[in-house]
């Protein structure tokens, strides 16, 4: 889709086939007991899950999605955030829905100000996953750093696009995917991986959040790795139009 029809599909009346809202999941800070931020997850308003929803966004409507899911959340985030706080918001983005990265930001910016929500608490996670030109993406992470927002590669480890990725381009942060996270007290392979994913953060300066951690054994082998950040059901799950409560 080219830059013209794109710009369309972001402005054009037609509104979505569907109605969403969001989920709000924290992530911890361990060492000083407190909420680093929340991520915003799309659910559905009459109770559907992200998977549900997902599988409505096609290529004609994908555009308008991603700026309306930034939109969503940043409203609710002004809403539901301590007016006082520093809570940042995370914010999941499809980098193949952003044509040309300074035009797709202008709704975001523009959300954030009608709210009185600083862009500056803004998180962007994309992931590795997601097939998309590296120099496109090398495009978007530095409109994006330039204009002060945090920018994070989400699943880390899941794919086989994390460290070309790393090479490329320097992200503020990473996500540990859930799937080296699971059992990784058990597991010498996975502590293995993790010492060296930290060892690459560390280099590069990233701050690396682990994700998907459910057992306090997964958390202490974790944090033996020198781990700070966290997200998972061991401290709460996600709840909709609602910040839960934390157990830390």
């Amino acid at each position: 889709m080219n830059e013209r029809i794109a710009c369309g599909a972001c402005r054009d009346g037609e509104p979505l086939p569907f109605s969403f809202t969001m989920a709000f999941h924290p992530i911890v800070d361990i060492t000083n007991g407190s909420v680093w931020g929340y991520e915003a997850l799309v659910r559905g308003t009459e109770g559907q899950s992200a998977f549900e929803i997902l599988a409505q966004v096609t290529e004609a409507n994908r555009y308008k999605f991603d700026q309306a899911c930034r939109v969503k959340a940043i409203e609710l985030a002004a809403r539901l955030f301590p007016a006082d706080g520093a809570e940042r918001l995370s914010i999941n983005f499809m980098p193949n829905a952003v044509y040309e990265p300074s035009a797709c930001i202008r709704s975001t910016l523009e959300a954030a100000r009608r709210v009185q929500f600083d862009p500056r608490r803004i998180v962007f996670e994309f992931t590795e996953n997601e097939r998309a030109d590296a120099f496109h993406i090398k495009r978007i992470v530095h409109e994006y750093k330039r204009l002060g927002f945090v920018t994070a590669i989400d699943d880390f480890g899941a794919g086989f696009a994390g460290l070309s990725l790393l090479a490329d381009f320097q992200p503020d942060m990473v996500k540990i995917d859930m799937a080296l996270v699971r059992g990784i007290d058990a597991s010498p392979a996975r502590q293995a991986i993790i010492a060296g994913i930290m060892s690459i953060a560390r280099a590069l300066g990233l701050i690396v959040i682990a994700e998907g951690v459910e057992t306090v054994g997964e958390l202490a082998s974790l944090r033996e790795a020198g781990i700070e950040l966290f997200q998972g059901f061991l401290f709460a799950r996600p709840e909709v139009e609602r910040l839960p409560a934390v157990e830390i």
